[in-house]
């Protein structure tokens, strides 16, 4: 059975029931974050693994981002049966509430070299390129967590930061495109309409996440956000300059757009798929758009910190995520993107409208149409968050 309403969490996407999703498939960081000195290494920063001796390890996630059992809430039936079936006790904690929060808190123990009491905590994927860009994060046994290798979807494997699935496992994931409301505007199709039709003008919003708003311009100018140029960011960013002053985009947003698609008061959007899967439920005229220059595909990752003293342990959680029958589980509750493969042939047996949902399950041809935004290092991050903050007006 579907999960209830939930309250908003992670990259400020929505979850709740699943209604019919339209999907057109033919159509914040902290940057300059002051880390200067607080890179580790492997060999400068040791950690001990104690999991032969202690079958515990402690885990921090977002909230509402694990399964629940319906009669009581106390119980997280997948996470249940794995303590049951390994005997490692799991203590499970809701504490991720914003990536620059969360690193924010525990920035001066790593930079040090400390432990910060987690054995895997789940952090977004640029969050996770910084963390591993720091240092901060042990390596991954592949002869541990071979349902990774076996199992995880094509587009999410080696990702520029991580080459080899060794630091960050993608615990789920999410689409940022186009979104709009079908009771106050005709049919989108691609960014280009969205930042130039004249009937939108002054009802669009983007998002004030870069790596979102940005790749996708990038897309739509023919190049590739996951490899692109200074002077090839600059040109996408004078496309959204353009339609700033034009007075084409209203503003620049959180998850806070969503209320407005849902009344009309915005015609049309850069939005996640998270949150059109929540608006749908309620009005299927509300619809998500994949145009064909490309939509942004995101992660929310499993990591191992320095100082954690039970790796072994926490990577036989993250194989156990990746049996397909229990990924199916996982994602038939939170309804993000399972990253995955097999799983939605075991959601069948669950729920076949959730298998056959493409927000849930992408097709082939939707996967090779997206794309992980180039990893940045910190001077990049710097130079491109400040060009696009100015452009915003943040």
């Amino acid at each position: 059975m579907r999960a209830p309403l939930r309250p908003l969490s992670r990259r400020g996407l929505l979850t709740g029931t699943l209604g019919t999703v339209a999907l057109l498939t033919t159509g914040g960081s902290l940057a300059g974050c002051g880390t200067k000195g607080a890179q580790q290494t492997e060999a400068g920063c040791v950690s001990e693994d104690l999991s032969g001796t202690e079958k515990k390890l402690a885990f921090s996630n977002w909230p509402q981002y694990l399964d629940v059992d319906e009669t009581d809430e106390s119980k997280r039936p997948s996470l249940d049966e794995f303590v049951a079936k390994t005997g490692i006790e799991v203590t499970y904690t809701e504490d991720i509430n914003d990536n620059n929060e969360f690193f924010g808190k525990v920035r001066n123990q790593l930079a040090a070299c400390q432990s910060i009491d987690r054995d895997i905590i789940v952090l977004s994927d640029w969050m996770a390129a910084r963390m591993a860009r720091l240092g901060w994060v042990q390596k991954l046994d592949p002869a541990r967590i071979p349902n990774v290798r076996a199992n995880l979807l094509p587009s999410l494997l080696d990702r520029s930061f991580d080459t080899e699935n060794r630091i960050s496992i993608p615990w789920q994931s999410g689409l940022a495109g186009l979104a709009y409301n079908g009771n106050v505007t005709r049919e989108l199709r691609t960014v280009d309409e969205l930042l130039t039709r004249p009937d939108l003008k002054g009802r669009v919003t983007a998002l004030s996440e870069m790596r979102d708003t940005m790749g996708l311009l990038l897309s739509s100018n023919g190049h590739d956000p996951a490899n692109f140029t200074p002077a090839q960011f600059d040109d996408a960013l004078n496309k959204l300059r353009k339609a700033v002053e034009s007075g084409q985009i209203r503003r620049f947003t959180g998850n806070d757009y969503a209320p407005e698609l849902a009344k009309g008061d915005i015609a049309a959007c850069i939005g996640w798929s998270g949150d059109v899967i929540q608006l749908a439920s309620a009005d299927e005229k509300v619809r998500f758009v994949a145009p064909d220059s490309g939509v942004m595909l995101y992660s929310d990752d499993m990591l191992v910190p320095n100082r954690a003293t039970h790796k072994s342990n926490a990577e036989q959680l993250i194989n156990y995520y990746y049996e397909p029958a229990v990924a199916a589980k996982l994602a038939a509750y939170v309804n993000y993107i399972c990253p995955v493969r097999g799983a939605q042939a075991e959601m069948e047996k669950i729920d076949p409208e959730l298998a056959a949902n493409p927000l849930i399950f992408p097709d082939e041809a939707l996967l090779s149409r997206s794309t992980v935004f180039m990893t940045l290092d910190e001077k990049q991050e710097k130079e491109y968050e400040g060009k696009f903050q100015q452009v915003i007006g943040a």
